[in-house]
């Protein structure tokens, strides 16, 4: 598998899937392992999927100083990449808190992004945090879900602050909550680097009045897509997101959860690639 040498010596790994135009793909967690994201659901068979290691996980060599996992150190990460692929400029697109990382690079280095898609990511970066409500109301979309009973309590409680993290609440995670998801929820264990996770978002890593200013003269187009059931972030929160780009558009991808691409691999991958093919959605491509 392909490295390349950060500024400060560390050793990143990325992943190639497909062939095709380079897609720069970055994992969310925070710090997941880039495994997790598969081929997206075949979007590999469109694009060239650049899947990067963030330092500390999966096939990446964790750093000598780990305040370096900090979000906004990690853009550097990033703008190396793009110089190591000899690339003038690059489609982008990151999931969950990825998304923040992608923004960050967005705002500091503009001219570098060709596209930038952000899925289900919820917006850290420009202050504006899932609610606790907006992810019991999301939650509560799955009532006649035969867990529902058992998981919703625990899982009203721990964001209540009153209880803890339960792997019980997986299924409100997903659209479907079948064995492709079961599968996918496990492997998890396992790619997670929870020292860098604790980092990743740690005071200094986001300034959101700056980032907004930033991204509000990308003149990349932007594509903030939402899963019909996330609380994290929900559709309206997606939409406001959108809101900061001067040329985004906002897609709530029907059924689907934080993983939308094992909800419905087909429809992702028909909407991703028609806005990176730069095509009005609907449109056959070629037109």
């Amino acid at each position: 598998m392909p490295f390349f040498t950060a500024s400060d010596g560390t050793e990143i790994a990325y992943h190639l899937r497909g062939e095709g135009e380079p897609l720069v793909v970055l994992p969310g967690g925070p710090m997941r392992a880039s495994a997790y994201l598969g081929d997206l659901g075949g979007l590999a068979a469109h694009r060239q999927l650049v899947l990067l290691d963030l330092r500390g996980t999966g096939d990446s060599a964790a750093p000598a100083d780990p305040a370096t996992y900090r979000c906004d150190h990690l853009v550097d990460d990033v703008e190396m990449l793009r110089a190591h692929m000899g690339r003038a400029h690059m489609d982008v697109l990151a999931h969950s808190a990825g998304g923040s990382l992608a923004m960050l690079y967005a705002a500091r280095y503009p001219q570098q992004v060709s596209r930038l898609a952000l899925v289900t990511a919820t917006p850290w970066a420009l202050g504006m945090p899932a609610t606790a409500e907006e992810r019991l109301a999301a939650a509560r979309l799955r009532e006649g879900e035969p867990w529902f009973a058992e998981a919703f309590p625990a899982y009203e409680a721990w964001l209540a602050g009153t209880g803890d993290f339960d792997p019980g609440f997986a299924p409100f995670f997903y659209g479907r909550w079948d064995d492709a998801a079961k599968e996918h929820d496990v492997r998890g264990d396992d790619e997670y680097n929870d020292e860098a996770a604790d980092i990743y978002g740690s005071d200094g890593a986001y300034d959101p009045p700056t980032t907004r200013s930033a991204l509000a003269r990308l003149t990349a187009p932007a594509l903030v897509l939402a899963g019909e059931l996330d609380g994290g972030p929900c559709p309206a929160l997606a939409g406001r997101t959108a809101d900061v780009f001067p040329n985004a558009e906002c897609a709530v991808q029907p059924g689907a959860g934080h993983y939308p691409w094992l909800d419905d691999a087909e429809w992702f991958v028909r909407r991703v690639v028609a806005f990176l093919d730069g095509r009005a959605w609907g449109s056959a491509p070629g037109h």
